[in-house]
């Protein structure tokens, strides 16, 4: 019941600070953020603000997830793609809005964790990789949709050529210097890329290759 009343109230305070995507709403309503936050946090589940998770990672600001998710224009029958599994909880925000999510994650315990989480929660439609995040899924593309949630220095081209040539939308945050980061809102129509910035955040460096179970950092071949 404290939970429910403190869902409740982040959804208020989501609406006052301009989510108002009805469904982007409905679906934050309807995933148990609880499942995905550390455990010595979960009293802090429904606050909005980020919280630490394994491998020096966060879960993102619910308004931050919302925000981005919003953006992203997400359709019924989507294919989207996400980079940065981390906790599993904006891959299981967006299960609720489309028809499949393919989510790539760099570190093989987070992975691990999402993926336990997402069968707590009884999420079916979300299809895990480990990999380079930098590189997308080119197995699998197109996709209608693209959401990373680590910051690149600049828009990898290889998530832009992944994109669906018809209208496709790409919601990334881009940056050098943790100070300075926007998200960043790109739509593409043939070969044409427009590109809107929306708001300034911070987000964990989106970094190449994949790490193995000593922690080493390596290029994905």
């Amino acid at each position: 019941m404290i939970q429910d009343a403190r869902k409740i109230r982040l959804i208020m305070e989501l609406r006052q600070q301009g989510i108002a995507d009805t469904r982007v709403l409905s679906a934050i309503e309807r995933v148990p953020r609880e499942l995905f936050v550390s455990p010595s946090f979960v009293d802090q589940a429904y606050e909005n603000t980020a919280l630490p998770i394994e491998e020096g990672q966060t879960i993102s600001q619910p308004y931050v997830v919302a925000f981005m998710t919003q953006a992203l224009d997400v359709k019924p029958r989507s294919r989207v793609l996400e980079i940065g599994t981390g906790s599993g909880y904006q891959a299981a925000v967006l299960a609720q809005l489309c028809r499949r999510v393919f989510t790539v994650e760099r570190f093989r315990s987070l992975l691990r964790h999402a993926e336990e989480k997402f069968k707590n929660a009884r999420i079916n439609n979300i299809v895990t990789r480990l990999g380079d995040g930098a590189q997308g899924w080119p197995d699998l593309a197109p996709f209608d949709r693209i959401i990373v949630t680590a910051a690149a220095p600049e828009v990898p081209e290889a998530l832009k050529e992944q994109l669906s040539d018809n209208g496709g939308v790409l919601v990334i945050p881009v940056g050098r210097d943790s100070q300075a980061q926007q998200i960043v809102r790109i739509v593409r129509n043939g070969d044409s890329y427009s590109t809107e910035a929306l708001i300034p955040v911070r987000f964990v460096p989106l970094i190449s290759g994949v790490v193995r179970e000593n922690s080493a950092a390596v290029s994905q071949k």
